[in-house]
């Protein structure tokens, strides 16, 4: 186990100053050395001359006032959460707080030093700057510490009207390399970059090295694409992930097929695209070693006691590294698997080639498995024993994975049987249980909710309650102080037709220039033939995306000179020496993400700026002008009327929508064809990518796989597939899971 001494610890603001971090056995276990790139953390932090001197701020999800209690009556040093007000960030489904709340809670945590980050982290749309602005000035006035946005033009837009507001970059905004959270500190003035959950800590290392603070999540779900770069819920149902509307694709049911609809895949399970739960907890020392300045939980749609849970579990393990004492991690993940988890992984933390496959994925289900307990030993008429391996109260909620015996009928659940638990038991122990299904012995028992920590989330909550609310200063009898809008702001329940004002001094042509003539795409080619033939035949602009130049490298290379390159997505620094090459050969290329914008930049090369640069408002076509882009082109997610009002208000920057074959939905560093069966990793060989292959949902979607030469999976659209794209579910809709109760 890791060995750290402590030189100070500060209860009020919970900032533990770690002065020696000693490596020793007790972590053995748990401390992983590889990485991508072959070098250890230890070797990466000698070369970077790190040197960490302070424990992690943890930092805790509140979507709504019930758990921002639970998560400070746990421990959590600052909470990040959402306003109620519809639009504004991207958990359109969490209920948010009110601003009579976030005032008592930023006035509560000024004096026990607790932070209070206000969420602003959906993509804004022409039209809705304004009122944007106006609830950012009005979190600023509640005591709001630090502002979380993904939306490019709207960071730029705060950093200018709202100059002593500190801003975080949101993970959505996909900061996956040094270079690109270097460029958000100097020219959005961001102040901490939440990175991409995929690293591994060597690359959180190098990423440190900037100097810029750097957030990294510690626990909770995963998204299995890349933030920032999924539109497979607006292609399948019309709802913007980007804009807080996901309904969650990733944890449906798909089959694998081939080109004649044979099914492929041979995972236990269905849940093709649905990962395991993030968990930190093992890793923790590694990634203190780094010098992350936050670990972050995930869990803004997450209950109270799953908040008060978890955040308690991080909490005990860092004040015991503050102390220098040992903490016993198996005991801990075990008390975070008493809350909502769908299994767990550290993959893309270890960095290693388990980050794709069983290791990461949850195929058999995507809802709550809990933590197991036990084994059923015997069964008798509506009643089972149990030998148990972890312990159970009364209350608790237990679940029998059981295998249907060979005679069930048709009419027999299919569903793993939840019981109640009506008494106490310890491991070693053996327990009688109701249950009226019939289950097999040798079934594995669940912990799927646990009543004690039920128990424990609602006193502390409630022994809170009072605290918190009585923290702003208010007249006796008249309620909280509310915030009015500052003079000429619009009231925050309507979206102003103009957005923002320009200033005082401002040119007014300068916001309302009219666009020419829209730019039309280039012509996308997926094949060197394909490519040549439309040379020969002098084709205006002809295009492909990078990722295919992987294969056949040899023959691409000549037609580079001549061909506009679609870089990736994502860009890590694996990634880096590919996107420079290309940079510096390429007639020209798009870059899609701020590492390659970066890179672009210092390079000298002319370039274009594309989705997930999402340009959806004027600031962010403008933003994006002012770094050196060319061209901008909107992202297919954009309304053909939003696109429509965005050229003709917007400056004299060409305007136009890319029209590859088959629109990108999805990229993972998960290689989906690893559902066919094992895999030997050696992906640039691999016969599987070779073939056709598709997902095919429940309700007759269908879309494309390509997993390209380094294991990274795309979802595509059919070819000749319309963008599908509309502003929000209707109430009628039925939850795409199937769900009575849709949280969606």
């Amino acid at each position: 186990m890791a060995t750290y001494i402590c030189t100070e610890h500060n209860s009020a603001t919970h900032l533990r100053s770690v002065s020696c971090i000693l490596l020793a056995g007790i972590f053995s276990d748990c401390v992983h050395k590889t990485t991508r790139g072959g070098r250890t953390v230890d070797e990466v932090l000698a070369a970077k001359g790190t040197a960490p001197t302070r424990l992690p701020e943890l930092l805790a999800p509140a979507g709504s006032a019930e758990a921002l209690l639970a998560a400070i009556a746990a421990g959590a040093d600052a909470v990040y959460t959402g306003l109620a007000e519809p639009g504004l960030d991207a958990r359109a489904a969490a209920p948010g707080l009110t601003w009579e709340e976030l005032e008592r809670a930023c006035a509560y945590g000024a004096a026990h030093g607790v932070l209070v980050y206000v969420t602003l982290n959906a993509l804004v749309r022409s039209g809705e700057e304004g009122r944007v602005l106006a609830a950012a000035r009005r979190a600023q006035d509640a005591g709001a510490s630090a502002l979380i946005v993904a939306d490019l033009g709207l960071a730029r837009l705060l950093a200018e009207e709202l100059p002593g507001m500190e801003l975080h970059l949101s993970t959505q905004a996909g900061a996956q390399a040094a270079p690109a959270v270097a460029f958000a500190a100097r020219e959005l003035g961001c102040a901490r970059v939440t990175v991409a959950r995929e690293l591994s800590v060597a690359e959180i290392v190098d990423i440190v090295s900037t100097g810029v603070a750097c957030e990294v999540f510690c626990h909770g779900a995963i998204c299995i694409s890349y933030s920032g770069a999924c539109s497979l819920s607006a292609a399948a149902r019309g709802r913007s992930a980007m804009r807080g509307d996901c309904t969650q694709p990733c944890r449906q049911s798909w089959r694998l097929v081939d080109g004649a609809g044979e099914d492929c895949a041979q995972a236990a399970g269905d849940k093709l695209l649905c990962p395991k739960d993030f968990l930190g907890l093992r890793m923790l020392p590694e990634l203190i070693r780094a010098g992350v300045s936050a670990l972050k939980i995930e869990g803004r749609m997450k209950n109270p006691d799953y908040v008060f849970n978890v955040v308690g579990a991080y909490h005990a393990a860092l004040d015991a590294l503050a102390a220098g004492e040992p903490f016993d991690a198996d005991a801990l993940v075990r008390r975070a698997g008493t809350s909502f988890n769908r299994g767990f992984t550290d993959v893309y933390l270890r960095g290693d080639a388990a980050g794709t496959g069983r290791d990461l994925m949850s195929f058999e289900r995507s809802c709550n498995q809990g933590i197991e307990v036990g084994v059923v030993v015997a069964r008798a008429r509506h009643e089972v024993t149990v030998e148990l391996t972890g312990p159970v109260r009364p209350g608790d909620t237990l679940e029998i994975h059981t295998i249907l015996p060979a005679d069930a009928g048709a009419g027999v659940p299919r569903r793993f049987p939840l019981i109640p638990c009506t008494v106490s038991g310890e491991p070693s122990e053996r327990v009688t249980l109701r249950c009226k299904r019939r289950v097999e012995v040798g079934s594995a028992v669940f912990l799927t909710a646990s009543a004690a920590v039920l128990e424990a989330s609602a006193r502390a909550v409630d022994a809170l309650r009072g605290e918190v609310l009585g923290a702003a200063s208010c007249a006796a009898g008249d309620g909280p102080r509310r915030l009015p809008p500052r003079a000429g702001e619009p009231p925050l329940a309507t979206s102003p037709e103009n957005g923002i004002p320009p200033r005082a001094g401002a040119d007014p042509a300068q916001s309302c220039e009219v666009l020419g003539a829209p730019v039309s795409s280039p012509v996308f080619v997926a094949s060197p033939d394909a490519a040549s033939s439309l040379l020969a035949a002098s084709a205006a602009e002809v295009a492909v995306e990078a990722w295919r130049l992987l294969d056949d490298a040899h023959a691409w290379e000549p037609l580079l000179p001549r061909l506009t390159v679609l870089l990736d997505a994502c860009c890590r620094a694996s990634d880096l020496s590919r996107t420079r090459r290309l940079m510096s050969t390429a007639r020209r290329v798009i870059c899609r993400n701020l590492t390659q914008l970066a890179l672009a930049r210092e390079a000298g090369v002319a370039f274009d700026a594309a989705a997930p640069l999402y340009a959806e408002n004027p600031a962010a076509v403008r933003t994006l002008q002012s770094w050196g882009a060319k061209r901008v082109w909107l992202p297919d997610e954009l309304p053909a009327d939003d696109a429509r009002r965005l050229g003709e208000t917007m400056s004299a920057v060409p305007l136009g929508t890319l029209a590859p074959g088959e629109r990108e939905l999805m990229v993972m560093e998960h290689c989906i064809l690893t559902a066919e069966g094992p895999c030997d990793h050696r992906c640039a060989a691999c016969g599987r990518r070779r073939e056709p292959r598709f997902l095919l949902g429940k309700n007759g979607d269908r879309f494309a796989v390509r997993t390209d030469a380094l294991g990274r999976s795309r979802v595509l659209s059919c070819s000749g597939d319309a963008p599908r794209v509309v502003s929000a579910r209707s109430a009628s809709d039925p939850c795409p899971r199937g769900e009575d109760r849709c949280s969606c």
